[in-house]
C-alpha cells in the first residue's frame, strides 16, 4: 500500500517538474536572444521560486523512489500459480535428466556461386 502511494506521488511530482521546467525562461542559447524583457516586474523572483520548486520536486522524486523501493521489500513475485507450477516441474525434470537436450539448429552448407569458380 505504501509503495503504491509513493509511486502515485512520484508520478505527480514528475508531472509538476515537467510543467515547472517548461514554464522557466531559458537562461542562455538562441531562445534567450529573442526574449527582450527579462527584468520586468518580479520576473527574477518568479525564476527563483521556479528553480527552488524544481529542485524540491526533483529531491522529492528521489526520496519517494527510495521509499517505494524499501516498501516493496525483497519478496518474490508469485504471479500465476499454474505457470509457476509448470516452471517448477520443468526445472525438476531438467535436473533429473528426463528431458532430452535442446535440439540444435541445422546450419546450411555454404553454396558456392557458379561465377566464383
Amino acid at each position: 500500500m505504501l509503495s503504491m502511494i509513493c509511486i502515485i506521488l512520484t508520478l505527480l511530482a514528475s508531472v509538476l517538474v515537467i510543467l515547472a521546467v517548461l514554464v522557466q525562461n531559458p537562461k542562455s542559447g538562441m531562445a534567450a536572444n529573442f526574449g527582450a524583457s527579462n527584468q520586468v516586474m518580479g520576473v527574477r523572483e518568479t525564476t527563483n521560486f521556479l528553480e527552488k520548486f524544481t529542485w524540491t520536486m526533483a529531491i522529492s522524486i528521489a526520496v519517494l523512489s527510495l521509499v517505494a523501493t524499501v516498501a516493496m521489500g525483497g519478496g518474490t513475485y508469485e504471479g500465476n500459480s499454474e505457470i509457476s507450477n509448470d516452471v517448477k516441474a520443468l526445472q525438476e525434470q531438467t535436473i533429473e535428466g528426463q528431458l532430452p537436450a535442446m535440439p540444435q539448429a541445422e546450419i546450411p552448407a555454404e553454396e558456392v556461386p557458379a561465377d566464383a569458380e
